[in-house]
Protein backbone atom coordinates (compact mmCIF):
# COMPACT_ATOMS: atom_id res chain seq x y z
CA UNK A 1 0.00 0.00 0.00
CA UNK A 2 1.04 3.60 -0.60
CA UNK A 3 0.65 4.24 3.12
CA UNK A 4 3.64 2.01 3.88
CA UNK A 5 5.93 4.25 1.84
CA UNK A 6 4.62 7.58 3.00
CA UNK A 7 3.75 7.04 6.67
CA UNK A 8 6.52 5.63 8.83
CA UNK A 9 7.25 4.51 12.38
CA UNK A 10 3.67 3.79 13.43
CA UNK A 11 3.72 3.09 17.18
CA UNK A 12 1.24 2.40 19.93
CA UNK A 13 1.69 4.05 23.33
CA UNK A 14 2.60 2.24 26.53
CA UNK A 15 0.80 3.41 29.66
CA UNK A 16 2.40 4.11 33.02
CA UNK A 17 1.51 0.50 33.93
CA UNK A 18 3.25 -0.87 30.80
CA UNK A 19 0.00 -1.69 28.97
CA UNK A 20 -0.60 -0.71 25.36
CA UNK A 21 -3.38 1.88 25.03
CA UNK A 22 -5.96 0.89 22.42
CA UNK A 23 -6.61 3.73 20.01
CA UNK A 24 -3.82 6.30 20.38
CA UNK A 25 -0.88 6.02 17.96
CA UNK A 26 2.12 8.05 16.85
CA UNK A 27 3.45 8.16 13.31
CA UNK A 28 5.76 10.12 11.03
CA UNK A 29 5.01 11.35 7.53
CA UNK A 30 7.53 10.69 4.79
CA UNK A 31 9.99 13.57 4.37
CA UNK A 32 10.92 14.73 0.88
CA UNK A 33 14.31 16.39 1.35
CA UNK A 34 16.70 18.04 -1.12
CA UNK A 35 19.06 21.03 -1.39
CA UNK A 36 16.14 23.47 -1.17
CA UNK A 37 14.83 22.17 2.14
CA UNK A 38 12.03 19.70 2.79
CA UNK A 39 8.39 18.97 2.00
CA UNK A 40 5.93 16.97 4.12
CA UNK A 41 2.31 16.07 3.53
CA UNK A 42 1.27 16.71 7.13
CA UNK A 43 -2.35 15.76 6.53
CA UNK A 44 -3.94 13.48 3.95
CA UNK A 45 -7.50 12.33 4.63
CA UNK A 46 -7.36 9.05 2.70
CA UNK A 47 -4.01 7.98 4.14
CA UNK A 48 -5.09 8.81 7.68
CA UNK A 49 -8.36 6.87 7.24
CA UNK A 50 -6.36 3.88 5.96
CA UNK A 51 -4.06 4.18 8.96
CA UNK A 52 -6.91 4.15 11.49
CA UNK A 53 -9.21 1.79 9.61
CA UNK A 54 -12.09 4.27 9.67
CA UNK A 55 -12.87 7.79 8.46
CA UNK A 56 -12.32 10.79 10.70
CA UNK A 57 -13.55 14.29 9.98
CA UNK A 58 -11.61 17.22 11.42
CA UNK A 59 -13.56 20.46 11.81
CA UNK A 60 -11.08 22.86 13.42
CA UNK A 61 -7.33 23.54 13.56
CA UNK A 62 -5.77 24.93 16.75
CA UNK A 63 -2.33 26.52 17.05
CA UNK A 64 -0.71 27.51 20.36
CA UNK A 65 2.60 29.16 21.22
CA UNK A 66 4.06 28.76 24.70
CA UNK A 67 7.21 29.63 26.61
CA UNK A 68 9.28 27.07 28.48
CA UNK A 69 7.55 25.48 31.45
CA UNK A 70 3.97 26.17 30.36
CA UNK A 71 1.67 23.28 31.21
CA UNK A 72 -1.64 23.17 29.33
CA UNK A 73 -4.39 20.75 30.31
CA UNK A 74 -5.43 18.14 30.91
CA UNK A 75 -8.46 18.94 28.74
CA UNK A 76 -11.33 17.02 27.21
CA UNK A 77 -14.92 17.64 26.14
CA UNK A 78 -17.87 15.59 27.36
CA UNK A 79 -20.20 13.61 25.11
CA UNK A 80 -21.64 14.35 22.59
CA UNK A 81 -18.88 16.92 21.94
CA UNK A 82 -15.90 14.66 22.69
CA UNK A 83 -12.90 15.53 20.53
CA UNK A 84 -10.37 13.39 18.76
CA UNK A 85 -7.08 15.26 18.32
CA UNK A 86 -4.19 14.96 15.88
CA UNK A 87 -1.28 16.71 17.59
CA UNK A 88 2.14 17.78 16.33
CA UNK A 89 4.84 20.09 17.64
CA UNK A 90 6.04 22.36 14.84
CA UNK A 91 8.60 24.34 16.86
CA UNK A 92 10.52 23.29 19.97
CA UNK A 93 9.58 20.31 22.11
CA UNK A 94 6.75 19.22 24.40
CA UNK A 95 6.04 16.36 26.76
CA UNK A 96 2.55 15.29 25.70
CA UNK A 97 0.33 13.35 28.12
CA UNK A 98 -2.97 11.53 27.65
CA UNK A 99 -5.21 9.87 30.27
CA UNK A 100 -7.68 7.10 29.43
CA UNK A 101 -11.19 8.05 30.65
CA UNK A 102 -13.02 5.16 28.95
CA UNK A 103 -14.72 3.20 31.73
CA UNK A 104 -14.78 -0.11 29.85
CA UNK A 105 -11.15 0.17 28.76
CA UNK A 106 -8.54 -2.22 30.13
CA UNK A 107 -6.36 0.86 30.70
CA UNK A 108 -9.00 3.03 32.40
CA UNK A 109 -7.33 5.82 34.43
CA UNK A 110 -3.88 4.94 33.07
CA UNK A 111 -1.74 7.59 31.38
CA UNK A 112 0.97 7.76 28.74
CA UNK A 113 3.51 10.44 27.92
CA UNK A 114 5.62 11.06 24.83
CA UNK A 115 7.98 13.79 23.65
CA UNK A 116 6.96 15.54 20.42
CA UNK A 117 9.27 17.94 18.64
CA UNK A 118 9.92 19.59 15.29
CA UNK A 119 13.00 17.46 14.60
CA UNK A 120 11.45 13.99 14.81
CA UNK A 121 8.15 15.22 13.26
CA UNK A 122 5.99 12.65 15.05
CA UNK A 123 2.25 13.18 15.15
CA UNK A 124 0.03 11.85 17.94
CA UNK A 125 -3.54 10.67 17.37
CA UNK A 126 -5.63 11.04 20.55
CA UNK A 127 -9.08 9.44 20.15
CA UNK A 128 -12.19 10.74 21.93
CA UNK A 129 -12.29 9.46 25.50
CA UNK A 130 -8.89 10.75 26.59
CA UNK A 131 -7.85 13.82 28.57
CA UNK A 132 -4.94 15.59 26.89
CA UNK A 133 -2.30 18.06 27.97
CA UNK A 134 1.34 18.98 27.46
CA UNK A 135 4.35 20.60 29.10
CA UNK A 136 6.59 22.83 26.97
CA UNK A 137 10.28 21.97 27.22
CA UNK A 138 11.72 24.68 24.91
CA UNK A 139 11.89 28.47 25.15
CA UNK A 140 9.71 28.89 22.07
CA UNK A 141 7.25 26.09 21.42
CA UNK A 142 4.41 25.92 18.92
CA UNK A 143 1.84 23.14 18.87
CA UNK A 144 -0.61 22.57 16.04
CA UNK A 145 -3.52 20.17 16.33
CA UNK A 146 -6.65 19.21 14.45
CA UNK A 147 -9.87 18.35 16.30
CA UNK A 148 -12.95 16.35 15.33
CA UNK A 149 -15.45 18.55 17.20
CA UNK A 150 -15.78 22.29 17.63
CA UNK A 151 -15.01 23.80 21.02
CA UNK A 152 -18.24 23.85 22.99
CA UNK A 153 -18.64 26.19 25.95
CA UNK A 154 -19.81 24.28 29.00
CA UNK A 155 -18.58 20.97 27.61
CA UNK A 156 -14.85 21.34 28.31
CA UNK A 157 -13.51 19.75 31.50
CA UNK A 158 -10.03 20.02 33.00
CA UNK A 159 -8.49 17.07 34.81
CA UNK A 160 -5.98 18.49 37.28
CA UNK A 161 -2.40 17.93 36.14
CA UNK A 162 -1.27 16.74 39.60
CA UNK A 163 -4.18 14.43 40.41
CA UNK A 164 -2.76 12.00 43.02
CA UNK A 165 -4.89 9.10 41.78
CA UNK A 166 -3.57 9.42 38.21
CA UNK A 167 -0.06 10.30 39.48
CA UNK A 168 1.49 11.61 36.26
CA UNK A 169 5.28 11.81 36.18
CA UNK A 170 5.95 14.92 34.09
CA UNK A 171 9.69 14.02 33.95
CA UNK A 172 10.77 17.60 34.55
CA UNK A 173 12.25 19.87 37.21
CA UNK A 174 10.90 22.98 35.46
CA UNK A 175 8.82 25.53 37.29
CA UNK A 176 5.37 25.05 35.78
CA UNK A 177 3.34 27.98 34.45
CA UNK A 178 -0.35 27.07 34.63
CA UNK A 179 -3.40 29.16 33.78
CA UNK A 180 -5.97 30.02 36.46
CA UNK A 181 -8.51 27.86 34.64
CA UNK A 182 -6.25 24.80 34.58
CA UNK A 183 -5.21 25.37 38.21
CA UNK A 184 -8.89 24.99 39.12
CA UNK A 185 -9.18 21.65 37.35
CA UNK A 186 -10.90 18.69 39.01
CA UNK A 187 -9.47 15.58 40.58
CA UNK A 188 -10.84 12.45 38.95
CA UNK A 189 -12.41 11.45 42.25
CA UNK A 190 -14.68 14.50 41.94
CA UNK A 191 -15.75 13.83 38.34
CA UNK A 192 -19.40 13.75 37.45
CA UNK A 193 -20.40 10.33 36.02
CA UNK A 194 -20.98 12.00 32.64
CA UNK A 195 -17.29 12.91 32.43
CA UNK A 196 -16.36 9.32 31.66
CA UNK A 197 -16.76 7.57 28.31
Amino acid sequence: KLIKREIMNIERLLSNKKNFLKGPITFKDYLFNDSRGFFIESWHENKFSDLLGFSTKFVQDNHSQSRKGVLRGLHFQTKPYAQGKLVRCISGEIYDVIVDLRENSETFKEWAGIKLNNKERKQLWVPPGFAHGFLTLSEHTEVFYKVTQYWKKGSEVTLKWDDPEININWNSNLKFHISDKDSKGLFISNFDKNYFF
